[in-house]
């Protein structure tokens, strides 16, 4: 009880916790913040079934399998070979994931990637945004909503 109080004490993931918890580094507040997120994600799914219509891929702990699984479900649909297939991102304007109208229908849309060293400007209307220079004191700006689609490689 004294480890554990002391870690608490010094805002660091107890030993025991990190055993049986996902891998990461942030401290103890930041942490039992991100473990809140994840469950209420893991809730909102397990009540209706019905995947979110943007996903915090950085709750997930495999976040490859999901993006394997769009590549797949592409495949599958065309009738193309799952060897041949890679996946195209495309970053949104919209930077709030709760703002997402509908489930995208190809491909699924995603959030909860950061930069680091630069900063993400928002396209005007319809134009994609852009990289651009950091912005001081902003370390990790979060990207918007990315749309991940299953496309054909092509050699």
């Amino acid at each position: 009880m004294e480890a554990l109080a002391g870690k608490m004490f010094l805002n660091i993931q107890p030993d025991l916790w990190v055993k049986y918890a996902y891998f990461s580094l942030k401290d103890l507040l930041s942490w039992f913040d991100d473990l809140l997120m994840r469950i209420a994600q893991l809730d909102e799914y397990s009540e209706e079934l019905i995947p979110p219509k943007s996903l915090w891929i950085s709750a997930m702990f495999n976040p490859m399998s999901f993006l394997t699984a769009i590549k797949q479900s592409t495949a599958r649909t065309k009738g193309l070979p799952l060897d041949g297939m890679d996946l195209k991102t495309t970053v949104t304007n919209e930077r709030d994931p709760a703002a997402v109208a509908a489930a995208a229908e190809d491909g699924a849309f995603i959030h909860g990637f950061s930069l680091q060293g630069a900063s993400w400007e928002n396209g005007r209307g319809g134009e994609q945004g852009s990289l651009g220079e950091m912005i001081p004191k902003e370390l990790t700006p979060e990207l918007p909503v990315m749309h991940v689609t299953a496309i054909e490689r092509h050699l």
